[in-house]
């Protein structure tokens, strides 16, 4: 059996494919086998009033994707736009290499893999803000 595995603490919720799912008192672990369904862990996601900064706005737009807020083909203009703004801040081998699965992800229609791609750019977003402030 192939797909993804999701293990779920007590009490944590998921949306999946715009339903949210909340797990009962034990931690549990779901499979997840039918290709490419909308999956979100609530506590992962992005609160509007938190999107402050580039790469936060571009995990945004793909999560509005993920939880069926956002059409994928109005989204995905949006999302290449800012993702190639964002590689002009992100110039170090590493990050490039994200922003490029998060593309080939998204190219591919894999919303999920983007959005992960993404998120690890956060920390280093973190970081060069805190640089400029400094």
């Amino acid at each position: 059996m192939s797909g993804l595995v999701l293990k779920l603490g007590p009490k944590e919720r998921v949306l999946i494919n715009g339903a949210v799912i909340e797990n009962g008192d034990r931690r549990t672990r779901l499979s997840i086998v039918t290709p490419n369904a909308n999956i979100l862990r609530l506590r992962d996601a992005l609160h509007p009033e938190e999107v402050t900064t580039p790469v936060r706005r571009v995990c945004y737009i793909v999560q509005l994707v993920l939880s069926g807020d956002a059409d994928m083909e109005d989204a995905r203009v949006q999302i290449l736009r800012g993702m190639e703004q964002l590689s002009q801040v992100f110039t170090d081998p590493d990050s490039r290499a994200q922003l490029a699965l998060a593309t080939d992800s998204l190219v591919e229609g894999q919303v999920y893999q983007t959005l992960k791609a993404l998120r690890a750019l956060l920390p280093r977003e973190e970081r060069l803000l805190a640089a400029a402030r400094s």
